[in-house]
């Protein structure tokens, strides 16, 4: 019986790792199997765009996978068993099963989280998925729509946040954007970067509320801690991510917050067939310090995660990739942006690039990302390597229902 590789997600990691291995390892002994909730390829990096109004590119997975012999099954993760090797996920039309596997790659990313405020799941909009970033825009275009505009209130300023606001602000200049910062505004950056960032927000005509923390979500307003209310139509909640819980509840050894401890080669610590890349990963960079949830990590993750796999299925040295984190890019709409470099302790260099420099260079981050995970093959050797020994089939017992191949 063939070895079968399980790929959960197909996002920054879960794609680049599947088409990688579908071209390194033989499919005469190898069969991979890629479970994802949806049927087209998401550019989370791109979802705050989405929801105010552009035009995103979604390939299908359909054709990511083209010729490449993976086997795609578009389910929701609901479970995973790694003490009898079987995943258990449920369709859009109620069916479900599980599936088997040799080796699992966890790649399911990380959603947005509430921390518990009162109202967020209720009355909050978000950008941490396709499905919500479309919700949004059709609240946006609701708004656009009255004479009086209306007021977007977007709760945090991490990343998510600050970009979320601006490109609101700037493709919708008739609705009113406040950005709510729990602390100080880019408390993460430069100083430079910081006034550039007030910059922008000022020529945004963004209002920014510091030192203001939401303490529950009602449908028209957003309560705070020092006891005042603010008025909104659009509540965007962008105050942190959280991985899902499934891997904890499978018995796998996660960190507090639920992210897989992995070691230097993304394998599980407690789980040696799984490995686990991107935001589902706990890992430690080549600075000592743990990745961020990014989709520059999902790209080093991903590549040693496949390094790793390939090298123990097929007895080869396994070679370590980079593991680093350089910086942050960050966009203040279409025409402008930030990059922000780190030192190795993860902290803003004095140095920073504005502006519309900054902004081609996060365009083409942005093009870059999108077709690399459209071409997970790309300059790859087409040798397929044969495994080192047949797998133990022992694994492989569970029921296994239909996917579809790729052809």
């Amino acid at each position: 019986m063939k070895h079968r590789i399980v790929v959960l997600g197909a996002g920054y990691a879960g794609a680049y790792v599947a088409g990688t291995l579908a071209r390194r390892l033989s499919p005469e002994d190898t069969e991979i199997t890629v479970v994802n909730a949806e049927p087209d390829f998401v550019q989370r990096l791109r979802l705050h765009q989405l929801a105010a109004g552009r035009e995103i590119e979604a390939p299908q997975l359909t054709d990511v996978f083209a010729g490449m012999g993976i086997r795609l099954r578009l389910a929701r993760v609901t479970a995973v068993a790694p003490e009898r090797q079987v995943v258990a996920v449920a369709d859009a039309d109620g069916g479900g099963g599980e599936l088997s596997y040799g080796t699992l790659l966890y790649a399911l990313g990380s959603r947005v989280t509430t921390h518990g405020v009162p109202g967020v799941a209720e009355h909050a909009f978000d950008v941490a998925g396709r499905p919500s970033a479309l919700r949004l825009l059709e609240r946006l275009d609701s708004l656009n729509r009255r004479d009086e505009g209306g007021s977007v209130l977007v709760v945090g300023d991490g990343l998510t946040g600050i970009e979320t606001a601006t490109e609101i602000a700037e493709s919708r200049p008739g609705l009113s954007v406040t950005l709510v910062a729990r602390g100080e505004l880019g408390a993460q950056l430069s100083a430079g970067a910081r006034s550039h960032l007030r910059q922008a927000c000022d020529r945004l005509g963004i209002t920014v509320l510091e030192h203001t923390e939401a303490e529950a979500v009602e449908a028209a307003r957003v309560l705070c801690a020092d006891g005042t209310d603010l008025a909104s139509d659009a509540t965007v909640w962008t105050a942190g991510f959280a991985v899902s819980p499934i891997a904890a509840a499978g018995g796998l050894e996660v960190t507090e917050n639920g992210r897989i401890v992995v070691d230097r080669t993304m394998q599980s610590v407690s789980h040696p067939n799984v490995y686990a890349a991107g935001d589902s990963a706990y890992a430690i960079g080549d600075n000592g310090q743990p990745l961020p949830m990014s989709c520059a990590s999902a790209g080093y993750t991903g590549m040693q995660a496949t390094a790793a796999i390939v090298g123990r299925l097929t007895g080869r040295k396994i070679t370590n990739t980079k593991l680093e984190y350089l910086g942050n890019h960050i966009s203040l709409g279409r025409r402008d942006a930030i990059l922000q470099m780190v030192d190795d302790e993860g902290q803003a260099k004095p140095k920073y690039v504005g502006g519309r420099k900054a902004a081609r260079i996060k365009a083409g981050i942005l093009k870059m990302s999108l077709w690399t995970t459209s071409h997970p093959t790309f300059g790859l050797p087409k040798r397929k390597h044969h495994l080192a020994a047949v797998p133990d089939a022992s694994a492989e017992k569970a029921i296994v229902y239909p996917e579809k191949t790729v052809a």
